[in-house]
């Protein structure tokens, strides 16, 4: 089945024509609700019966799957479905599932590799990791109690029906590990209330109050696509260790007795502001940027479907080909030679390799002999089975 969803990733979840908005307004700030009236716009990503298949024929090992129910008098653990050899146990989950508890299949898009490819587009769209959790619950049920998430996420409605209720932010942009606190985060007051249908989707910024529960007499199921973003924190934190590097005073140590009571600190406050404003002086953006994007492209894995299966064919000389729409490269110099880094690694080239990889990760299409070359076969077949070309 043609998976439509690739061609604009983003645009299809909430309209190519709100994307632009969406980035300039609406992102980690507000909710977004995009009801399109069409319950088959995600088939053939997940359903109910894909989640039978892999929850009652896979062998799922602990933290693949977990059972919540907000109903329940006693927090439902690990150990109630899980037997002893760390496997989870088929019949527990289905018999806690008829009894209310919402199946919840952690990494999901690790387990469907339709999820998988979607992911992987989310990805180039926003340099991030993108992970999927997805959630089966019963008619009505609930499967969490009010909560904030501390990253944002497009809630996909898949079968079923849900309803949804967003309250306001108690932590703006919460930290990654800013978890939300029963007792401690107030729920606020209600912003918004609807019934998420089959082919609606949801954005809720991170750090927004919500709460979902099973709308109707039939099961719901939804994927929640989660986007784990770096922060300009974390950037900042690359820019100074780079620019301690060219500055002796940063590397020095603290000073001694620092950590012994009555140690007098008056002193050290204006060195620590003059230290700043030497390293803010000497700050650059590109090194640190540049770290943080191979980071993240290594980080990655290959999305080569089909080099395997195809790996005897070889590659024809006259055989069309492009770059893979979806993954993130850079090419990069490394003292006498080129580095192309890619997802899982990178590949080293000789520096007259620069103009034939430029051209063959340029965009457009080509073949092995327009790019000539030594090896021109060789030289795509390699980039194919890291999946950075594809057959065009």
């Amino acid at each position: 089945m043609p998976e439509v969803w690739l061609d604009d990733p983003l645009g299809y979840l909430i309209g190519p024509e709100r994307v632009e908005d969406f980035f300039s307004r609406l992102y980690e700030k507000e909710a977004l609700l995009v009801q399109p009236n069409a319950p088959e716009r995600f088939k053939g990503l997940m359903s109910i019966d894909a989640v039978d298949r892999l929850v009652t024929s896979v062998d799922l090992k602990e933290g693949q799957l977990d059972l919540a129910q907000a109903s329940s008098e006693r927090r439902l653990q690990r150990s109630d479905y899980i037997d002893a050899a760390g496997y989870v146990d088929r019949g527990a989950v289905a018999d806690f599932h008829r009894g209310g508890a919402t199946i919840v299949l952690q990494q999901a898009h690790q387990l469907e590799p339709s999820l998988g490819r979607f992911c992987r587009g989310l990805e180039y769209v926003f340099s991030c990791h993108v992970q999927t959790n997805l959630y089966l619950t019963p008619p009505m049920a609930q499967g969490f109690p009010t909560h904030y998430d501390n990253h944002c996420v497009f809630v996909l409605q898949m079968e079923g029906e849900k309803a949804w209720r967003l309250y306001n932010k108690p932590v703006d942009t919460p930290y990654r590990g800013e978890e939300f606190r029963r007792g401690v985060h107030e729920t606020g007051r209600l912003e918004q209330e609807f019934v998420l249908k089959a082919g609606d989707c949801l954005y809720i910024p991170r750090g927004m109050m919500h709460d979902a529960i099973t709308s109707g007499d039939e099961a719901s199921l939804h994927v929640t696509v989660g986007l784990i973003t770096r922060t300009w924190a974390d950037l900042m934190l690359e820019i100074i260790s780079e620019a301690a590097l060219r500055n002796a005073d940063a590397r020095r140590s603290l000073p001694a007795g620092y950590a012994n009571p009555g140690f007098d600190r008056e002193p050290w406050r204006a060195h620590l502001r003059n230290l700043a404003l030497a390293l803010a002086r000497d700050v650059d953006l590109d090194p640190a940027l540049d770290l943080t994007a191979d980071a993240f492209i290594r980080s990655r894995a290959a999305d080569n479907r089909g080099a395997v299966l195809h790996a005897a064919e070889g590659v024809r000389a006259t055989e069309k080909l492009r770059r893979h729409p979806f993954a993130p490269y850079r090419i990069a110099e490394d003292g006498d030679h080129l580095v192309l880094i890619a997802p899982g690694g990178e590949l080293t080239y000789p520096m007259v390799e620069r103009e034939r990889l430029e051209r063959a990760l340029g965009g457009s299409p080509f073949t092995p002999k327009e790019i000539g070359g030594e090896s021109p076969e060789e030289f795509a077949a390699k980039l194919i089975a890291y999946g950075i070309v594809v057959r065009a």
